[in-house]
């Protein structure tokens, strides 16, 4: 089976780098202390204070005010994507408290593992047999600036590219062997055919900064069409494989029969008298249903 053509994507314009900023909670401390100061200030005169302090009072509450806007949260495996005037400058991923230019606009983004799986979607294998398949996709965000510029919407972006790579590994490989060792299939070798979808997905996925943690299907089966068909023709082939191991040990048994007859000498037959007791016991070996015995009452040759 010749090897797909790989997928070609876009080069990614965008890396992820670390952003700019402080701890916040020194930060937010000056702020709350200048923002309180100047508030206190600005009232005074209602207490007889020179009304030349409700400007200073003013003024020193939108200096500790306007650097509090800079103060950003940021969750466990959760990062910030900072922008200032439109301009991608950094992401913040420490968590806590962080302080960063107040004039920014910051979003966030999971960096969470997450679980897609696609929907039960009908394809024709590469036998042309019509089957449902789907399966599970476990991934992550690794770089936040291609999931949040490359593509305008990474979760949904995720999604169509991994149906789009079940559908085209599905096509490449037949639902079953049907006893050919040396092929892959999507029964018999799911392990190795998942580790190509995993590539595959990877591939596709890799312009929006997605990693891609595991692949597993969650449902095979033939389309309800020709499910009866293919399931005769596996409880034909089943069949078959049991005739012929029931075949191999009744001649084995046959012939470690004769042989011991004959090394203990416990009957001495001719080549017709063994020729018509393998037959029997062939008969009664590979027999589906019980044997009848039969009293023979006469000689041996009678």
């Amino acid at each position: 089976m010749s090897e797909p053509e790989p997928t070609i994507t876009p080069a990614p314009r965008y890396r992820e780098r670390a952003a700019f900023g402080y701890d916040g909670i020194p930060v937010a401390v000056a702020c709350a202390v200048l923002t309180l100061g100047g508030a206190a200030l600005a009232l005074l005169p209602i207490l007889g204070a020179p009304v030349l302090l409700v400007p200073v009072g003013v003024v020193l509450a939108l200096v500790g005010a306007v650097p509090a806007l800079g103060l950003t949260m940021v969750a466990p495996n959760q990062a910030q994507v900072v922008q200032f005037f439109g301009r991608y400058v950094g992401t913040i991923r420490t968590d806590g408290l962080r302080w960063v230019n107040p004039f920014t606009v910051r979003n966030s983004v999971s960096t969470r593992i997450r679980n897609h799986e696609t929907s039960v979607m009908k394809v024709n294998d590469a036998a042309g047999s019509p089957i449902e398949i789907a399966a599970v996709v476990v991934w992550q965000v690794q770089d936040t600036a291609r999931a949040s510029f490359e593509v305008d919407d990474f979760v949904e972006f995720v999604s169509i590219q991994t149906e789009a790579a079940v559908r085209r590994i599905a096509g490449e490989y037949p639902y079953d062997a049907h006893g050919e060792d040396t092929e892959l299939s999507l029964r018999d070798s799911a392990d190795v055919i998942t580790e190509k979808l995993a590539k595959e997905v990877a591939d596709r996925v890799e312009a929006a900064g997605v990693a891609i943690v595991e692949c597993r299907f969650t449902h095979l089966a033939y389309a309800p069409e020709i499910a009866h068909a293919m399931l005769q023709r596996q409880q034909a082939g089943a069949m078959i494989a049991a005739r012929q191991q029931i075949v191999e040990g009744a001649v084995g048994m046959v012939d470690r029969a004769l042989a011991r007859l004959s090394d203990e000498e416990v009957v001495e037959l001719d080549e017709e008298r063994k020729a018509a007791m393998v037959s029997n016991l062939l008969v009664v070996l590979c027999s589906d249903r019980p044997a009848s015995p039969v009293v023979n009452t006469g000689t041996l040759y009678q």
